[in-house]
């Protein structure tokens, strides 16, 4: 049960850091003046254009996919199939376990595979690749091998070193509703939890944050309309008005 106690205590915590790190940022990032109409080009020129360019920079990498093929391919392999891991995760955080979350199980299973692949060949670039491998610091090898470890230590328990995943959702559960439960002592199963903990500490100070601050890029989610519509910071527009109200005095 100590044990336990100490893994729950880390989850509180990681957690705590991992959601208040990212408000934190994303308010920082909502707040960050963007006083030039700076859209990459060719931009769309209505609200809904750019809705659906960032819907296809989310979804599918527009971007990288025409700046590289081959990083963009194992990029995207490695999201979709981190989506896919994910869904397929929330069995042991629902009781009763949802029926979509059911069907996703064998396509988040294969999709762990596809995960170590596209993080190899991304690590491999990073070494392969020389303007890549001067750029590349030792943070961003790290965050690679953290995210390798903890794909590699969680196939490692569905297919070297079985753990006792009934345990594991009773411990899991027992985090949400507060009511701590013995966690299987089962070094992989420490191991990978631990690396999960230390990637969520992580996050809010890392490069990773491409995920949320992709929608705050002034040269994605502006429209291309300067002549129609004048551009005007909220720091701008509020010393324009203070000057126009001190002009009419």
């Amino acid at each position: 049960m100590v044990l336990g106690t100490i893994y729950a205590v880390l989850a509180y915590f990681a957690t705590a850091v991992l959601v208040i790190g990212l408000l934190y940022r994303i308010r920082l990032y909502a707040r960050t003046p963007a006083p030039l109409k700076i859209p990459t080009t060719p931009a769309p020129v209505t609200r809904s254009g750019v809705v659906m360019r960032m819907a296809k920079e989310v979804v599918f990498f527009e971007s990288l996919f025409k700046a590289n093929k081959w990083t963009w391919l194992f990029g995207w392999m490695f999201h979709a199939a981190l989506l896919l891991v994910v869904l397929r995760h929330l069995r042991y955080f629902t009781e009763p376990v949802w029926f979509w979350v059911t069907w996703v199980q064998p396509y988040g299973l294969y999709a762990g595979f596809a995960m170590l692949a596209g993080l190899a060949a991304l690590w491999v670039r990073r070494f392969a690749v020389e303007r890549i491998r001067y750029i590349s610091g030792p943070s961003d090898h790290l965050m690679l091998l953290l995210l390798i470890g903890i794909v590699a230590t969680g196939l490692m328990m569905k297919y070297v070193v079985h753990t006792d995943i009934i345990s594991l959702k009773v411990f899991v559960l027992g985090l949400i509703y507060f009511d701590w439960q013995p966690i299987p002592a089962d070094p992989v199963l420490l191991i990978h939890l631990g690396l999960v903990l230390a990637l969520m500490i992580i996050f809010p100070f890392s490069k990773l944050l491409h995920a949320p601050g992709v929608f705050f890029s002034p040269g994605r989610n502006q429209a291309d309309n300067p002549r129609e519509k004048r551009h005007l910071a909220p720091w701008a527009a509020a010393l324009d008005a203070g000057r126009q109200k001190a002009g009419g005095e």
